[in-house]
């Protein structure tokens, strides 16, 4: 779908130069041209092609990814929507009904699940049991093995290391609660406008890597700005090293990916009878029309694209630890758990199979001392923007904020863990490289989301066809 549409839009343009040149009057460009005629081709820093990537996710990746999306395992997330903002006071709490979350009772969440937030296995459960009651006491249960005492102080050590790219919720807290992620959904809520802004503003202005006398393009809180202002926007992010750059653009490419799954859902019809929940086109034009934007909504989508191959190539590295057999995505109902494990491996090696992964290799390359101090800078200001995320004022907001940049960050660990990964044992406790249920849960969820952006960007084509 992704070639045959740049090969139709290229065919266009030729057809209303040649009619041009012969008296004819070029025909009038059609929204679907606004908002994608420079999504296409090759992605900056990539050697990767948009067309490739649609026809993959499209096609092949997308049907199964939300099949396995559907599952116990993965459909129970637990967060806590009640930590503090830790930069500012005044916080504004939406009030719609839309911003709402509906927690899950206890009876709702399958006993496997509430019983061990990151063990593998039934019998990983058994053995430390009782030694989890211990350790929310602060101490590890003596009675247990030698063997599952380490494991369990090294898991622990391991969750709290400085390998991780986001302050994580404290899950033993009496404030985290299960959330059921098909019951909430993300999708238009109504909140916007200066609370809204100041997040996002928050994030670009000071944790992008960017002068304060710079500002990005389109900035609603930054007034008086011109043409000139974006222009040196751009000289200044193109003259950015790659992992600066890069940094940039995940982050773009995450609010271009929001963006366009609130377009997708959006509330279309509110009455006693029903809400009616759609594609609303007016307001993905206003946020991705190259016009409407100043040519700023299509360079947001390819860094959506961006986004997706940056994830897409973590899932990749980290297919050993999900292959080892000691690995369950364990709920307690062994045939559902034993048949979601092989579709989630089918995923993952179709993922492995994809033939134009990002090469993260040029990250980090240099002098080793200031390669160090700038894969840390990146850690930390990753990690500073998931604390953000316990200021927006909208709860179903916040949830899938908070869900989505936990889930990037763990694409980042593994990303910038393979040697790690490498060195797993084939079974048995890995000290070194380990991932938390919560990990794994926000991992798949977060690139379900950006998954879905893609697919919709193909509605979106299709929908704005023929209205100019």
């Amino acid at each position: 779908m992704g070639r045959r549409w740049g090969f139709l839009i290229g065919f266009l343009g030729a057809v209303g130069l040649l009619g041009s040149g012969h008296g004819g009057q070029q025909p009038p460009e059609t929204a679907a041209q606004r908002c994608f005629c420079q999504v296409s081709g090759y992605l900056d820093d990539c050697t990767c092609d948009v067309e490739t990537i649609d026809k993959f996710n499209n096609y092949r990746l997308f049907p199964r990814l939300q099949k396995l999306l559907e599952s116990d395992y993965f459909r129970y997330y637990k967060v806590n929507l009640k930590r503090p903002c830790p930069f500012w006071n005044d916080i504004s709490q939406c009030g719609r009904r839309d911003c709402a979350v509906k927690p899950c009772q206890s009876d709702e969440v399958p006993v496997g699940i509430k019983s061990a937030s990151y063990k593998y296995s039934e019998e990983a459960n058994n053995l430390l049991e009782e030694c989890e009651q211990a350790e929310r006491l602060g101490a590890v249960d003596e009675s247990l093995s030698e063997e599952t005492q380490k494991a369990v102080l090294q898991w622990t050590k391991h969750d709290d290391s400085s390998d991780n790219f986001c302050e994580v919720d404290d899950i033993q807290s009496p404030d985290a609660e299960y959330v059921d992620l098909l019951l909430n959904p993300e999708r238009y809520t109504g909140y916007k406008g200066p609370d809204a802004w100041k997040i996002w503003n928050v994030i670009y202005e000071e944790n992008c890597f960017k002068p304060q006398t710079i500002k990005r393009p389109l900035n609603p809180l930054a007034s008086g700005q011109g043409k000139s202002e974006e222009n040196a926007f751009y000289s200044w992010l193109e003259g950015l090293c790659v992992e600066k750059r890069a940094f940039y653009r995940l982050i773009s490419g995450l609010h271009a990916s929001i963006n366009v799954h609130l377009s997708a859902r959006y509330l279309l019809q509110d009455t006693w009878l029903e809400k009616k929940w759609g594609h609303n086109i007016t307001e993905f034009q206003q946020r991705f029309d190259g016009i409407l934007t100043k040519g700023e909504g299509p360079r947001r989508l390819k860094n959506l694209y961006f986004l997706y191959l940056i994830e897409l190539r973590a899932l990749s590295k980290v297919v050993p630890f999900f292959e080892r057999p000691d690995f369950q995505l364990f709920t307690g109902n062994k045939a559902q758990d034993a048949e979601n494990k092989m579709l989630l491996l089918e995923i993952l090696h179709e993922i492995k199979s994809f033939p134009l992964h990002f090469d993260e290799n040029s990250f980090f390359a240099g002098d080793k001392k200031e390669a160090n101090k700038l894969k840390e800078d990146f850690r930390l200001h990753f990690r500073n923007i998931s604390r953000i995320m316990d200021c927006v004022g909208c709860l179903k907001c916040r949830l899938w904020g908070k869900l989505q940049t936990q889930g990037l960050g763990t694409a980042l660990k593994i990303l910038f863990s393979e040697k790690l990964i490498a060195n797993m044992p084939e079974s048995g406790p890995s000290y070194e490289f380990h991932l938390t249920r919560q990990e794994i849960v926000s991992l798949f969820n977060a690139f379900g989301r950006i998954s879905t952006s893609v697919k919709e960007l193909e509605n979106f084509r299709n929908l704005l066809q023929n209205i100019h």
